[in-house]
């Protein structure tokens, strides 16, 4: 693939018409995607404007819940690609007199919208969406369940420093119960090829009738044994009930990932995070800004070239 050349589609095109979960796509439909994010990374790292592909569409965000990274990158995503991108003020909208979620998203799409990108606490509210709306409907983060675009970007990100996940062991750490990235992350991750584990108390671990082929681990020790990623999560304190709170009393002191922590993992593997981070509660200041083990800003970048890819896939199939 040359410096300007886009990767090939699939043979069949893309046939995913939302993207809800990460189980939307297909394994071929991933590995365009991929191959299309660190395409457009390149436009990003040389400065240079990316094809105007969807000149004429338009894109609403539509978040529910606070966001800055995903929110923002969306908002760049859609602009560098051309579209006409409206960040719905939600705080202003007529949710806050009474209008049902479902009645603001079919108002916005009646506007002609192309694609609406969604975030909130709801379960089956993006089910829901894709079922009435006739534009695109894309998952910014649905309560503890699905966050398939940040599952992409960390793959993304992760390809950028081993050219694979195939065979990489990768440790999820820390409030894994609460947590839409661990869910979308361990899925994806595990398509890819790569040994995935849950690390962290046991009171935030998930059921035990979920991820059941996941790995885990209630000591950092066995967890982090071998590991060439390091994710760690947040403390997702506005989700817990009283007893998953008292899981976390004395969490850095026994799950924190420092310099030190990291000695257990393979010698240089990075650290990762979703964020937003809680610096001395899940992860220490000095790791997380550490260039030379901390993944966490090429995170954030590779954000805007994957969610730049997903419009591009998803809008050029519709």
């Amino acid at each position: 693939m040359t410096k300007c050349s886009p990767p090939s589609p699939p043979a069949d095109g893309i046939t995913a018409r939302r993207l809800i979960s990460i189980d939307d796509l297909s394994d071929v439909e991933i590995g365009y995607i991929l191959d299309l994010a660190e395409h457009y990374a390149g436009f990003l790292k040389r400065s240079e404007p990316a094809p105007q592909c969807l000149a004429g569409r338009t894109q609403i965000n539509l978040f529910f819940e606070d966001s800055t990274r995903t929110n923002l990158s969306f908002d760049l995503a859609g602009r560098k690609l051309g579209a006409d991108v409206v960040n719905v003020p939600v705080s202003a909208s007529s949710v806050h007199k009474g209008e049902s979620l479902i009645d603001t998203a079919q108002t916005l799409a009646a506007m002609g919208a192309d694609v609406m990108i969604v975030r909130a606490k709801e379960q089956g509210l993006h089910e829901r969406l894709d079922q009435l709306l006739d534009c695109v409907v894309i998952n910014g983060g649905a309560g503890a369940l699905e966050h398939p675009t940040q599952a992409l970007l960390d793959a993304v990100t992760i390809r950028s420093k081993f050219k694979t996940l195939r065979a990489l062991t990768i440790a999820i750490c820390g409030d894994v119960q609460h947590s839409r990235v661990a869910g979308s992350d361990a899925r994806l991750f595990t398509r890819l090829g790569a040994n995935v584990r849950f690390v962290g108390p046991a009171g935030l671990m998930p059921e035990s009738n979920q991820f059941t082929d996941i790995e885990r681990c209630t000591t950092l020790k066995d967890g982090l044994a071998g590991a060439d990623i390091v994710m760690g999560l947040r403390m997702q304190f506005e989700r817990m009930q009283s007893g998953d709170k008292d899981a976390t009393q004395g969490y850095f002191e026994t799950f924190g990932l420092t310099h030190e922590t990291m000695k257990r993992a393979k010698p240089g593997a990075f650290v990762m995070h979703p964020g937003p981070m809680n610096r001395g509660v899940e992860i220490d200041g000095a790791l997380a800004d550490d260039p030379a083990r901390s993944l966490i800003l090429q995170q954030v970048f590779y954000g805007v070239a994957t969610r730049m890819a997903v419009l591009d896939a998803l809008l050029g199939a519709a």
